[in-house]
């Protein structure tokens, strides 16, 4: 056999993992990992999630590269292992691969590359001293390029991560991952949607948890549903006239990532003020006694998996008999571009329970949600809502006294005044 600069295997991988060929993180480990095995250097890793499904990416090694696209819905990946010299072993990172994607079976053809008698050698040393000044200040240490993408079937955002889960663990319900994101610290991933970033969770957290208890003017005893990174009640307890939350929370698995990796979030988890109760808080409102509540905040994901029935008329029945004469529910309610239908569902169905004066959505604009307007809906019992008769100087004092980065007065009252678009989307679908 005549010799060549390299050995390039292009490789077909059938009946894998579907859900192996959908997780980038999975898939640029095992990748990185298999050229590990085969005994290349690592330099960089580059890898893309598409949407809705579909992962491309390649790991540059010194001998060469390995690279990759996956087609989940067939079961199929294609892959390439080039190596130059005679240390790395192509087939060793072969059949690693083959492992790691739980594949059936593979197909491979390998290639010699770059055949010595029909090449030339010429003097080239002048491009590696040129190569040496442009390069000396560069860190050679392995690089990673990962991206992580939250997406549906119209929209995705994508973040750059630093490659490994710092959580990864299915319960009964779901998913929950914790990853380190370059732009927005670490990540709490529910079903690999964000659900919670370091950098940017303030907003969501404050906006849940001061409007409506401001709005009250005086919440004792709290129910939180879901909020199981604790953003929300940590947020809740820096008023001083509530005595109690419950807070029940069906997935303990959400808490215990949130303890591990995000303590900025779980911080309040052993204030002793607290009621954690680890069950499903649909099954929990039913059972629940009447007027048990000054405020009640739904803190719970899109409306998929256990969340679904957070989502129903028969729910906010339970919550409307749990709460006392002139309590308040908040809740998040979606995007009003992303998920225009849960969005104006959810306002007609707690407008038919609680009364269409006694209700109202407002606005907080959050970085790493889809489209990045996101909405709450807010409702009293029995009573006229008036979501701007609060007291505005206790407002702002408590918003410096608590160094709070989103929620101000002003904050408060512009929240509610929403875009045109918005406005005559509930006039014209849900107020009729």
């Amino acid at each position: 056999m005549s010799k060549a600069l390299g050995r390039h295997i292009l490789v077909e991988f059938f009946g894998c993992s579907a859900t192996i060929l959908n997780d980038v993180i999975i898939i640029e480990k095992a990748m990185v990992e298999a050229a590990k095995a085969a005994e290349a250097t690592v330099i960089n890793s580059t890898f893309h999630h598409f949407s809705p499904y579909g992962v491309s990416g390649v790991v540059v090694i010194q001998e060469s590269h390995l690279a990759i696209h996956a087609w989940p819905e067939y079961q199929y990946a294609a892959v390439d292992i080039f190596t130059c010299g005679e240390k790395v072993n192509p087939w060793v990172a072969y059949d690693f691969l083959k492992k790691a994607f739980e594949a059936d079976h593979g197909s491979s053809m390998e290639l010699n590359r770059g055949q010595k008698e029909l090449l030339k050698r010429i003097n080239v040393d002048y491009l590696s001293k040129e190569r040496d000044l442009a390069t000396e200040d560069l860190n050679p240490l392995f690089k990673r390029d990962v991206w992580f993408t939250d997406k549906d079937e119209n929209i995705a955002l994508s973040l750059r991560h630093k490659g490994n889960l710092l959580y990864n663990e299915v319960s009964p319900y779901q998913r929950v991952r914790v990853l380190e994101s370059y732009a927005y610290g670490k990540t709490l991933l529910i079903d690999d949607m964000v659900m919670a970033t370091e950098e940017d969770e303030f907003i969501y957290h404050e906006m849940i948890a001061h409007v409506p208890s401001f709005v009250h003017g005086n919440p004792k005893r709290v129910l939180v549903i879901g909020g199981g990174d604790g953003g929300t009640i940590r947020e809740l307890f820096k008023h001083e006239s509530i005595e109690e939350i419950v807070m029940v929370e069906i997935d303990e698995k959400v808490i215990e990532a949130s303890k591990l990796h995000l303590p900025q979030l779980s911080c309040a988890f052993d204030n002793p003020k607290l009621d954690l109760r680890i069950q499903d808080g649909i099954l929990y409102l039913k059972e629940c006694e009447a007027a048990a509540f000054d405020l009640i905040v739904i803190d719970g994901s899109d409306p998929e998996g256990p969340a679904e029935g957070l989502f129903s008329p028969d729910f906010y029945k339970d919550v409307y008999r749990a709460l006392k004469p002139e309590g308040i529910l908040n809740l998040q309610s979606e995007g009003p571009l992303f998920n225009t239908e849960a969005f104006l569902d959810l306002n007609k169905c707690i407008g038919a329970i609680f009364g269409r004066q006694s209700i109202a959505c407002y606005l907080a604009y959050i970085s790493t949600y889809p489209t990045g307007m996101w909405s709450f809906t807010m409702a009293q019992k029995g009573k006229d809502l008036r979501y701007t008769d609060f007291n505005l100087a206790d407002a702002a004092i408590f918003s410096e006294q608590h160094n709070l980065q989103y929620y101000t007065p002003e904050i408060h009252y512009a929240a509610f005044a929403l875009p045109p678009f918005v406005r005559k989307m509930i006039e014209e679908r849900v107020s009729k």
